[in-house]
C-alpha cells in the first residue's frame, strides 16, 4: 500500500470523529511537540467545527514551541479519536488514560516499528522526523489538509530539532523539500532555530562543566553523570539537560556517548552516536529510539557501567 492511500485512509478516519485527541511521547522533544501541535493546527484549520485537544506534560524550556490543552475527562477520552505522533512504543505515550479506552487510535511515527499498538498506523523509519511526515501528508493531499503559517512553523521546529539543525544522517533531499515548502508558507524557521540553541546562563554554565568533566575512553566512548545534587548546584532541571546531549559529539575522537541524569530511583540515559548503532543497547535497558539517538533507563551505577561496556564493545566491533 503506497503512502497516498495511507494518508487518505487516515483523513477518512479523522472525518468520522467530532472529538480528536493528539498525544505524543513523555519528556517531549521539538519533534514530538512540532508534530503534535502542527497536526492540531492543520486539523483545526481544515475542520473548524471539530474539537481537537493536544495533551501531555509540557517542559518549560520548550514553551516557545507551543502549549498543551487542559486535561480532558474520561468521558471525552472514551468518545474521541486518539492520534499518537512520534512515539515508537506504547509505554512511552504521555496519555491521561489507558489507550484501550479510546474507540479508535492512529499511530504516525518515524521510529523503528517495534510496537504496533494502534488500530491504524503509518510508520516511515527512513524519514528524518515525524514532523516531516505530517508536512508530507499536507503537501501530498493539498486541499485535503491545507498547510498554514502556524503549522509550517511548528513542523519546521520538529524537523530542525530531530535533524540537529540538518547535521544528522537522517537528513535527506526529501527533508529539504519539505522544509522549502514550509518556508514558502511563512515558517519562522530561523527564529525557532535560534531559540533552540539559546540557553539560560545556568544551563550554559552546566555545559562548561560537562566539557571539563567528560570522561572519554581510548575507544572514543564518552560519558558523564549528572547527579541531582549537581543539577541543584547549577539550578538546572532534568528537562533542560536535553539541550546538552549533543555537546560530547563536538569533541574530536568521540564516537558515541551517554549522558546519565539521576532521577528518583533510576538514571535517565541519553545515548548518542556518530555512526555506531546504539538503539539495540537502549532496548536492553528499558529504552529504544533511533539507531544513532536513543534513550534508556538504568537502575544503578553498575547498570550504567554495563551500558558503557556495551558501547565500548560496539565500537570495537566496528
Amino acid at each position: 500500500m503506497n503512502k497516498v492511500v495511507h494518508y487518505k485512509e487516515i483523513m477518512e478516519t479523522i472525518e468520522e470523529y467530532h472529538s480528536i485527541i493528539i498525544l505524543r511521547h513523555q519528556n517531549p522533544d521539538p519533534d514530538a511537540l512540532g508534530s503534535q501541535l502542527g497536526l492540531k493546527s492543520l486539523l483545526k484549520a481544515k475542520y473548524p467545527d471539530k474539537v481537537i485537544y493536544a495533551l501531555g506534560d509540557m517542559p518549560d524550556d520548550l514553551l516557545f514551541i507551543g502549549s498543551m490543552d487542559q486535561p480532558v475527562t474520561e468521558d471525552i477520552f472514551q468518545h474521541s479519536l486518539v492520534i499518537i505522533t512520534d512515539t515508537a512504543n506504547q509505554p512511552r505515550i504521555d496519555t491521561p488514560y489507558p489507550l484501550e479506552m479510546a474507540p479508535k487510535t492512529i499511530k504516525i511515527d518515524h521510529h523503528p516499528d517495534v510496537d504496533q499498538y494502534a488500530d491504524m498506523q503509518y510508520v516511515d523509519s527512513n524519514t528524518s522526523s515525524c514532523s516531516e511526515i505530517i508536512g508530507d501528508i499536507s503537501f501530498t493531499l493539498q486541499d485535503g489538509l491545507p498547510m498554514n503559517e502556524q503549522a509550517a512553523t511548528l513542523l519546521a521546529a520538529g524537523i530542525i530539532g530531530d535533524t540537529g539543525r540538518f547535521l544528522y544522517p537522517s537528513t535527506s533531499s526529501e527533508t529539504f523539500r519539505i522544509m522549502s515548502k514550509l518556508a514558502s508558507f511563512g515558517s519562522k524557521h530561523s527564529k525557532v532555530a535560534n531559540q533552540m540553541i539559546t540557553r539560560p546562563r545556568n544551563v550554559a554554565k552546566l555545559s562548561g562543566y560537562i566539557y571539563q568533566n567528560l570522561e572519554i575512553s581510548e575507544q572514543g566512548v564518552a560519558n558523564i553523570l549528572l547527579t541531582k545534587d549537581l543539577l541543584d548546584e547549577f539550578g538546572v532541571k532534568d528537562s533542560e539537560t536535553s539541550s546538552l546531549v549533543s555537546l560530547p559529539g563536538t569533541i574530536e575522537g568521540v564516537k558515541c556517548w551517554g549522558i546519565f541524569v539521576e532521577k528518583d530511583g533510576f538514571y535517565r540515559c541519553r545515548l548518542r552516536s556518530k555512526g555506531v548503532i546504539i538503539n539495540d543497547i537502549a532496548a536492553r535497558h528499558e529504552g529504544g529510539g533511533h539507531p544513532l539517538a536513543s534513550g534508556a533507563n538504568a537502575h544503578s551505577i553498575e547498570e550504567i557501567k554495563e551500558i558503557l561496556k556495551e558501547m565500548e564493545q560496539k565500537v570495537l566491533e566496528n
